[in-house]
């Protein structure tokens, strides 16, 4: 009489496939990204826009030289900071 090998990977033995799938869950984007990234599309159009027709949008809006026009600047350079700052906490939680 023929014997029938026991399956080696018992189903008592695996991981639950949910709680593998819940440790990969993604997180969340927090407002401070969701500024950061609204302000890196108004700066990156901007630029765009720059390099396509000579066209300053920021500085039509608010005026070449003003402090209005320097602060949207600021905040998209900060924004832009804060991009790398999250891209590189990212990439280290990735290799632990």
């Amino acid at each position: 009489m023929a014997t029938i090998n026991a399956p080696t990977m018992d189903r008592r033995t695996m991981p639950d496939r949910r709680v593998a799938v819940r440790s990969h869950q993604r997180s969340t984007m927090s407002a401070m990204d969701y500024l950061a990234m609204a302000l890196l599309i108004i700066g990156g159009l901007n630029w765009g826009m720059v390099g396509l027709f000579n066209v300053d949008m920021v500085a039509t809006l608010f005026g070449p030289g003003s402090a209005l026009t320097r602060v949207v600047y600021v905040l998209v350079g900060i924004a832009a900071l804060y991009s790398v700052y999250t891209t590189a906490k990212m990439a280290s939680s990735k290799r632990t």
